[in-house]
């Protein structure tokens, strides 16, 4: 079945910059909206930033202008481009996909997590 796999959170100053990637694979027919989520300990998860199949973004007003977000269709990826960081944004990044398998309807996977701290 569908996995999804991030990578590139880590520890960085504030005013610093990561790139995080998560990569589907599995049974995948297509994948429609992709996203980044984040939860800090005690918060609730919030929504960073979309992109739809066809390229269209969104993204929560804390991370306008610092953030970017894309993805490669061919290699089922999508990135989060995180430029001048700040301290209130540490948390755990998730990814999610909205994913067609067998069948008619597509179904929300979510990735493992990673940590991104940035310290002041």
């Amino acid at each position: 079945q569908v996995q999804l796999v991030e990578s590139g959170g880590g520890l960085v100053q504030a005013g610093g910059s990561l790139r995080l990637s998560c990569v589907a694979s599995g049974s995948i027919l297509s994948i429609n909206t992709m996203g980044w989520y984040r939860q800090a300990p005690g918060k609730q998860r919030e929504l960073v930033a979309d992109i739809t199949s066809g390229s269209s973004t969104n993204y929560a007003d804390s991370v306008k202008g610092r953030f970017t977000i894309s993805r490669d269709n061919a290699k089922n990826t999508v990135y989060l481009q995180m430029n001048s960081l700040k301290p209130e944004d540490t948390a755990v990044y998730y990814c999610k996909a909205n994913i067609l398998t067998k069948g008619l309807f597509t179904y929300p996977y979510w990735g493992q997590g990673t940590q991104v701290t940035v310290s002041s």
